[in-house]
């Protein structure tokens, strides 16, 4: 079943969810072993865990998996004071599963989701490929993932736990930026709804524990190494620890005055990853990237934030040298305010 991303659905009315809740469930049987993968933030963690809650005593099993390790450390702080129980896949060799989900993305988003036929596809990214599964509900027009399921459950008439509610309002949090990005009002009734039902003191150790003392040297690195042209700040990281701190970079320097566009990259399990922030109206993120890398790695996002990666041997074949020097301007000739497309 494929949900048109331009309906709008009212969260509270259940009598207009039940036939998609029924067509959900159908896609599921009683001896199904169930697996929910994601790539690891905290949207995805909420909407797999309520995913998960969805499933409970409707197939046989049902674990929720991960395709790369958690290292920032909101998101560790959060699986380690809820208690998650995530899996890291290795790879596809070692999953065992009879039907499988994904939330907050999408097939064509990663080399390792596209190795897999789903079940199930729930996800608020702008869909830039055809999906093939039975079930398919993606709403590009929501702020967040964690908010669809919400309505899913609330439909249900399923009253989440307190570690189900904080984690998908943390979720939510997260992927509206406090709902300083986009949003509806189906996101601030998910919010309102889940806020009673949610730990308030794990919720704010979650949200204090930003970085550690060795993050620090790549934001003095990315200062050193930054470029601004018109109102795009680049800076290139070259080898990180983890992608997370890409993420906190951007951020961070889209607080410059003046700077529209924060586009920050480096090097992380043999690709290169880019990470592109704005601010403001009539700016399309994830279009910006689909375009300038989409024929070569995986690429998209929303208006205000996008992502790419590139494989190094395919990035090797367009550029040659892989030196710090000219995997920068590759990237800055690619994103480039004067580039047209």
């Amino acid at each position: 079943m494929y949900m048109d991303p331009t309906q709008h659905i009212e969260s509270l009315n259940t009598v207009t969810w039940a036939p998609q809740i029924e067509t959900l469930f159908s896609c599921f049987g009683s001896r199904d072993s169930v697996l929910i993968m994601m790539d690891p933030d905290p949207d995805a963690i909420g909407a797999a865990l309520a995913f998960k809650r969805l499933l409970w005593h409707k197939v046989a099993a049902v674990s929720i998996g991960i395709i790369r390790p958690i290292r920032r450390l909101n998101n560790l702080a959060m699986v380690r004071l809820l208690r998650l129980p995530l899996v890291l896949l290795e790879n596809e060799r070692t999953i065992e599963a009879d039907k499988f989900v994904l939330v907050d993305g999408q097939p064509s988003h990663n080399d390792f989701f596209s190795r897999f036929h789903f079940t199930a596809v729930i996800d608020h990214h702008p869909q830039n490929a055809t999906i093939e599964a039975a079930y398919v509900d993606v709403r590009p027009n929501y702020g967040a993932t964690s908010t669809i399921l919400t309505q899913y459950l609330r439909a249900a008439q399923i009253v989440p736990s307190q570690t189900l509610a904080t984690a998908l309002l943390y979720g939510i949090k997260t992927d509206t930026r406090n709902f300083e990005r986009h949003t509806l009002v189906e996101d601030v009734d998910a919010f309102r709804y889940l806020f009673e039902f949610a730990d308030h003191n794990i919720l704010e150790k979650i949200e204090i524990s930003d970085l550690s003392l060795a993050d620090t040297k790549f934001f003095h690195k990315a200062f050193i190494r930054k470029h601004v042209v018109k109102d795009r700040i680049f800076t290139y990281l070259d080898d990180v620890p983890s992608s997370d701190i890409l993420v906190e970079v951007a951020e961070f320097l889209l607080k410059i005055h003046d700077i529209n566009w924060s586009i920050v990259s480096g090097i992380y399990q043999g690709n290169l990853i880019v990470c592109v922030r704005n601010a403001g109206h009539r700016k399309d993120a994830g279009r910006l990237v689909r375009r300038a890398f989409g024929a070569i790695g995986c690429a998209g996002g929303h208006e205000s934030m996008a992502r790419a990666e590139i494989p190094l041997e395919r990035l090797h074949a367009i550029i040659g040298d892989l030196s710090s020097t000219s995997i920068e301007m590759f990237v800055r000739r690619r994103l480039s305010p004067f580039k047209k497309y």
